[in-house]
């Protein structure tokens, strides 16, 4: 299901500790970290989205999670043309997201990685920094994750903590910051 643009609806989701600490998944068989994230169904509200993609990917239930906030509106990325499938070129272009700061409520036992799905999205997972350097995430979703941290940032930390610490996640090879236009 695409938009007019060419953009697949989706859902991410930054998961937090009560350390203040982000969920990061480490993609099964490769090296890439991220959040976890994933397609929006047809028929489907993006809350609705978000619950079954957290099940999916972490095997947490709703009620081991609080909704703390969600971004105003979709956050977009165009991804590259040579990982778009043949079949689709031409015709999408990547994915706009809502993105959902979520608190953990439940223990780290109740992460189940496999949760019942003959293939998994991810294969490890650890407790990181909120502020996680941007550089580990692939480089076409950095500046929708810079976008997303940004404005849910401000559930957890104070202007000034956010200020400080947000200009740190990008990359020291960036030359630069994503525009912010849209928050």
């Amino acid at each position: 299901m695409l938009d007019e643009h060419g953009y697949r609806p989706n859902v991410g989701i930054i998961l937090v500790n009560d350390h203040r600490q982000v969920f990061w998944g480490k993609r099964i068989r490769e090296q890439a970290w991220q959040f976890p994230q994933g397609g929006i169904k047809d028929g489907e509200d993006p809350v609705e989205a978000m619950y079954r993609e957290l099940q999916e990917e972490t095997g947490l239930l709703p009620n081991h999670v609080e909704i703390l906030g969600r971004t105003a509106d979709w956050l977009h990325y165009d991804v590259p043309s040579r990982w778009v499938r043949r079949e689709w070129r031409g015709l999408y272009r990547g994915q706009k997201q809502i993105w959902f700061l979520l608190r953990m409520l439940g223990e780290d036992r109740d992460i189940q990685l496999k949760s019942g799905k003959e293939k998994p999205e991810f294969d490890a997972w650890c407790w990181h920094d909120f502020f996680i350097p941007l550089d580990t995430v692939i480089e076409f979703k950095r500046d929708v994750y810079w976008l997303a941290m940004s404005e849910l940032a401000r559930h957890l930390f104070s202007a000034d903590e956010i200020s400080t610490r947000l200009s740190r996640c990008m990359s020291s090879g960036s030359s630069r910051k994503p525009n912010t236009a849209s928050i």
